[in-house]
């Protein structure tokens, strides 16, 4: 027997059918998958193992699920215990800017809140935070959002963020039209990879203005975006961060035609108390820097 169709078959017997299976899951996978791989689990054993409609699960289906589940019932726990305590550690993704800025000061919150509390932090942004929640390698992650997120993915808006262009402050430019109202412009865009909700809504808006500019420049955090900025290599696409100064050489220009992007937390399943309790603080400091 497959080991990865029993543990189909045990979420779906758990949660009682496929559709309720597909979204308690742990990492992403698609309802017609499940009922693909639970047919192969039942033709390697010769029986059916439950009722489509309603759902039931057979005699020989109970037999099986009777006997896998202490295995994987018991996987977090054993998993936790292995790790030295996972009760008290949550795993964490996010970008450059907000581990620099926001952060330690959560991070701060939580220690005071949760006796013991300890963490491991990655980078990531939206589509990389996604891959690792699959992944089961994090527990939660703090991006900004785009519309969707991938199947089994949780998320809750904490803020939204204004565009704004960074400019050097000798560039003479006061407005983003004196930019946009170019017919060619040929200030070099500083901006991050094209995939970046950031860089995919702003270039979104700039086609319904009918307005070409494609970035020069894509670089790897709006950390880099303002430095390449500050030494006079164009103009930069970033966010309106609170808290965060420019330096004395830069100046952002507002875009306030141009829809707020979205920033907020993502997880995948039930979040654990710890979990739980760590959402709430961010929710708590978002209002603060509101």
């Amino acid at each position: 027997m497959n080991v990865h169709h029993l543990e189909l078959f045990y979420y779906v017997a758990k949660n009682g059918g496929v559709s309720a299976a597909s979204r308690a899951m742990p990492y992403g996978i698609q309802q017609p998958a499940i009922s693909a791989q639970i047919l192969q689990l039942e033709d390697a054993l010769g029986v059916m193992l439950y009722q489509r409609r309603p759902f039931q699960l057979t005699r020989e289906g109970q037999t099986l699920y009777d006997f896998i589940l202490p295995f994987f019932s018991g996987l977090t726990e054993i998993s936790d215990r292995l790790r030295g305590g996972g009760e008290n550690r949550l795993r964490i993704a996010a970008a450059e800017i907000v581990q620099r800025d926001y952060l330690p000061e959560l991070l701060a919150r939580m220690r005071r809140k949760v006796k013991g509390f300890h963490f491991t932090l990655t980078h990531g942004r939206q589509h990389e935070i996604e891959a690792l929640l699959a992944a089961q390698e994090i527990d939660i992650g703090l991006s900004t959002l785009m519309d969707k997120t991938s199947a089994n993915i949780e998320s809750v808006e904490l803020l939204r963020l204004e565009m704004v262009l960074l400019v050097p402050k000798t560039s003479g430019i006061s407005k983003a039209d004196q930019i946009f109202d170019q017919d060619r412009i040929d200030l070099p865009l500083v901006a991050l990879e094209a995939k970046d909700v950031l860089s995919r809504a702003f270039q979104a808006e700039l086609r319904q203005r009918g307005v070409e500019w494609i970035p020069t420049l894509e670089v790897g955090s709006l950390d880099l975006v303002l430095r390449y900025v500050a030494e006079g290599f164009g103009a930069g696409l970033a966010l309106r961060h609170p808290r965060v100064e420019l330096p004395a050489s830069v100046k952002a220009l507002s875009l306030d035609d141009f829809p707020p992007v979205r920033f907020g937390a993502l997880w995948t399943g039930c979040l654990s108390p710890l979990g739980e309790a760590f959402l709430a603080e961010a929710t708590a400091l978002s209002g603060e820097l509101v």
